[in-house]
């Protein structure tokens, strides 16, 4: 014949579910672990065949700004200049300092004038960018960059 269950075996079943309950209703905390920041860049790119640029950009992680230079090289088919200005996210930071480093990424584009420009890059660190954002000027490309960011 089966018995009720203790009073206290009750009472930690109870209590067992109600924290369950309250743990599936609170928000999840944020892992600090990898985060996500905003970046900004301004660049000015030229070439023939190989092509080069230069600027510089801002990461806001964590509610703190840091400004960066960017300078790059690119290896394919390039053909006249452009500055443009990129805006996204950077993700997979663990450290500010993860940011910094070398970056590579395989895309083209074009503008006559003005266009679109897009980029995914990533880091030797981890770090994944995806940017995008307007440009001005003249350009064809299909070219392999590497894309170096230094934190000032």
């Amino acid at each position: 014949m089966p018995q009720n269950p203790e009073p206290r075996v009750r009472a930690f079943r109870l209590s067992a579910l109600l924290l369950l309950a309250l743990g599936l209703t609170l928000p999840a905390a944020p892992s600090f672990a990898q985060a996500t920041g905003q970046v900004r860049v301004k660049i000015v790119k030229a070439g023939v065949l190989a092509g080069g640029g230069v600027g510089s950009g801002v990461l806001t992680y964590r509610g703190k700004t840091y400004p960066f230079k960017v300078s790059g090289v690119s290896l394919g088919i390039t053909v006249g200049a452009t500055v443009g200005r990129l805006d996204g996210w950077a993700s997979g930071i663990r450290e500010v300092s993860d940011f910094a480093g070398n970056y590579s990424s395989v895309g083209g584009g074009f503008a006559l004038v003005g266009g679109a420009n897009g980029v995914h890059l990533r880091n030797e660190k981890g770090v994944t960018m995806v940017l995008q954002g307007p440009k001005a000027g003249l350009e064809l490309a299909a070219n392999i960059s590497r894309i170096t960011i230094a934190l000032r």
